[in-house]
């Protein structure tokens, strides 16, 4: 017998007309009932997220018995945070009872139907689909997929009436999901609903003039307008056109701080930032940094990085509560020898692996801060302010929206920056908002 996990109930808010189209669309009596494929792309807090969600479950419980289903996200984190604990909460709410599978091959039992989880990570990810026979498909974030996958997803929708949900927030003009597919919505039988937040009835006027504040530039458009902008020239433009604006000499009230580590190659730096965050996450502070260039100054030896990471720790610690390091976790041997440098030297910190998330997400929260004016840099530090005036986007890769890494600008200041403050930015960002 299947049993109903004990799941707090999802609280419903009323839809809106744009969330009512999304979730009825796939019905006999809508104009849109014959088409293979919905996309609803636009801004983030628009709703659109758990409408999807209603509406492919419902449109695969009614339509369908004894049939596979594919659940995909970026990874299997997001897709659990973002679709699986929702979902849940809604078939909670409705009273259908589910058998959720977390060990081995992830799957929920609905009903006679098996929803199975997948992640596309990477271009490799396509390959677990292989030899599936399912009914439809829900891809959440779909246009941070590879393109392979999208392509082996839908082929898999084999089954008679089967259905393809897609949903994003928009990246650029020339991405394969808005090229091949949005504007050729009409050729391939695609329905296409963009939303906005003024279509998730659940936001304040209050709360959207937040979310509203949070954003600039590119990211403005993307998050905030909902369109396929693309982006161009210099990252962080609102600091290089402001500088001094962000620059301070004596920091406020540190709460803790962390420390964030690049290892350096032979044409490239090691880099060391200090981070520290004020009470309740208001603002993050660049506190200090280390710098060194192997190309200009030669290349450290694991001895002499070892020693330049306790003369750091010691003097961050000397002024402030820090309690973790976060290195590239790439060079696993370097961060052995850290490791057991900083217990031999009795640093009370413990070094960790960074996570290395998607580029785009620390720079997105880094704009953002910005735009909040919620960071601040100590003017000594000299290599992290050269760097954010200088950082610029790979025009050669429009698609992909990279960060320049040839070796003319200062990726390794960032990259330290970002390993430093990127376990909580989630938190940093909306907890902190104002």
């Amino acid at each position: 017998m299947v049993k109903m996990k004990k799941n707090k109930s999802f609280q419903f808010k009323p839809f809106s007309p744009k969330q009512r189209q999304l979730i009825h669309w796939w019905r006999r009596k809508s104009p849109h009932c014959n088409c293979d494929i919905v996309i609803a792309d636009g801004a983030i807090r628009s709703g659109k997220t758990i409408a999807c969600i209603c509406s492919f479950l419902m449109w695969s419980l009614e339509v369908f018995d004894g049939q596979n289903f594919i659940l995909a996200g970026k990874t299997i984190g997001s897709l659990k945070k973002n679709v699986i604990s929702p979902m849940l909460q809604i078939l909670t709410a409705w009273g259908i009872p589910y058998h959720y599978v977390r060990s081995g091959e992830n799957y929920i039992e609905i009903g006679t139907n098996v929803y199975y989880l997948y992640d596309a990570n990477n271009e490799a990810s396509q390959d677990r689909l292989q030899g599936l026979t399912a009914a439809g498909a829900y891809a959440d974030e779909a246009a941070l997929f590879p393109r392979n996958f999208i392509e082996q997803m839908i082929g898999r929708c084999s089954v008679e009436g089967s259905k393809v949900y897609m949903n994003c927030n928009p990246a650029a003009p020339s991405h394969y999901l808005n090229i091949e597919y949005i504007k050729q919505a009409k050729e391939k039988h695609i329905y296409h609903l963009h939303f906005t937040m003024d279509d998730n009835l659940s936001l304040s006027p209050r709360t959207k003039a937040k979310y509203r504040r949070m954003f600039t530039g590119v990211f403005y458009k993307r998050f905030i307008l909902g369109e396929w902008a693309a982006t161009d020239g210099l990252i962080y433009q609102q600091f290089a056109d402001e500088k001094e604006r962000y620059l301070i000499d004596t920091p406020p009230d540190i709460m803790y701080a962390v420390i964030g580590l690049d290892f350096g190659g032979s044409k490239s730096a090691h880099a060391m930032t200090l981070t520290g965050f004020t009470s309740g996450f208001k603002q993050v502070i660049l506190l200090d940094e280390y710098y060194h260039n192997n190309l200009k100054s030669g290349r450290l030896s694991p001895k002499q990085l070892e020693e330049a990471f306790i003369d750091f720790v010691r003097r961050a610690k000397s002024k402030y509560k820090v309690y973790e390091a976060f290195c590239d976790s790439a060079e696993q041997t370097l961060i052995e020898g850290l490791t057991v440098a900083a217990i031999r030297a009795r640093l009370g910190i413990e070094v960790r692996n960074a996570i290395k998330g998607p580029i785009n997400n620390r720079i997105a929260f880094y704009n953002s801060l910005m735009a909040q004016d919620r960071f601040k840099i100590m003017r000594h530090c000299t290599a992290h302010i050269k760097a954010l005036e200088e950082a610029v986007y790979d025009d050669s890769q429009p698609v992909k929206d990279v960060r320049l890494d040839n070796g003319t600008t200062d990726i390794d200041s960032l990259d330290s920056m970002e390993y430093s403050t990127e376990t909580v930015q989630d938190d940093i960002l909306y907890l902190g908002a104002a």
